[in-house]
């Protein structure tokens, strides 16, 4: 079959995924334990007013009629407006508030595994038993062991007091001045200085963010490295007399990078579910903090479709992982018809 035909398939595929991911997010916000009426109302809040905003939230339908129109809502991308955290304002509007902030610490979040885990793995995997090997592998075990909560802590404790913990380096002086948390402006970020400014505010919960998965990568890195390495098509290529950097760039690198794609696409999973946590020490007032604040204050559209958004964010990279693997790996084929 063609290359269109099998991601059309694996799109269609898709569908019953989604489908099964939104009823369930349904069943859980609808089912949370905060009343939207009771946020919405606060201290003001009767049983007669709150009958009043259930009938006006639809609320008081039956719970299949709120499921279906739910369902509807969501694959036809009609957001709804937000509840409480914005009231009356469009959910879509809401969220792409947020976004850009999340948008660039998650950006820098896979960034700095790509270009510091890879590379270090890569380069212990080429110079084996060495110094820099064990430097290398033993920084991995150390990034992969520490968790994200106690690392966002510990680094923000230390660049608090840069000048006490690194002997005189100044965090927020470096490069540009900054505080060592905050929401970052994300307005003209085509301007270099707001660029660098906003990019400076995130990095240090973009660093917690990728912690983890440049510790993942640089093992793997180095394991798929020497794997290839002591192949048979690699010493063939030796025995043939190839240069030993078309070998390395031509018949290893790109063969050592497959088992480091799922790697890397799930590090959109690491960052919907720890960016929550990380955006709130860091004060960075991202999409994970607005879902946190969506759901805690019962604001249901809001947190209903950021809960949609994420599912289609997660589905769209696993086909996007297919995709990547017959771009990488030119041994992986699609089914021959008949």
């Amino acid at each position: 079959m063609s290359r269109w035909t099998y991601f059309a398939k694996r799109l269609v595929l898709a569908i019953p995924v989604i489908l099964f991911g939104t009823s369930l997010t349904f069943f859980i916000i609808y089912a949370g334990p905060v009343d939207p009426a009771t946020a919405i109302l606060g201290q003001k809040a009767t049983p007669e007013r709150i009958r009043q905003v259930h009938e006006q939230l639809g609320l008081n339908q039956p719970l299949w009629e709120q499921y279906a129109e739910f369902l509807v809502d969501m694959f036809t991308f009609n957001l709804g407006n937000s509840w409480v955290v914005q009231p009356n304002t469009p959910a879509y509007e809401v969220i792409m508030n947020f976004a850009p902030r999340t948008i660039l610490m998650g950006a820098w979040a896979v960034l700095l595994p790509l270009f510091i885990g890879i590379p270090l793995g890569f380069y212990a995997g080429l110079n084996p038993n060495t110094l820099g090997d064990y430097s290398a592998s033993f920084g991995g075990i150390v990034w992969r062991a520490m968790p994200n909560f106690w690392l966002a802590v510990m680094l923000m404790m230390v660049l608090s007091q840069s000048e006490k913990f690194l002997f005189g380096f100044n965090w927020e002086n470096f490069v540009v001045s900054t505080n060592v948390a905050g929401s970052p402006r994300m307005s003209n970020l085509w301007n270099f200085e707001n660029f660098l400014r906003a990019s400076k505010l995130v990095l240090p919960a973009s660093l917690v963010l990728g912690s983890a998965s440049m510790g993942n990568e640089m093992r793997i890195g180095r394991t798929a490295f020497l794997e290839v390495k002591n192949s048979n098509y690699v010493e063939m290529a030796r025995a043939k007399g190839l240069p030993g950097r078309t070998i390395v760039w031509k018949h290893i690198f790109r063969n050592a990078l497959i088992p480091l794609i799922p790697v890397i696409t799930a590090e959109a999973g690491v960052l919907v579910g720890g960016s929550v946590l990380v955006e709130t020490v860091f004060g960075i007032n991202g999409i994970g903090w607005l879902f946190y604040t969506a759901v805690m204050s019962g604001d249901l559209p809001l947190s209903g479709a950021l809960m949609f958004l994420f599912i289609l964010l997660l589905v769209g990279l696993n086909i996007l992982q297919d995709f990547l693997y017959t771009v990488v790996d030119p041994r992986v084929g699609f089914e021959s018809e008949g």
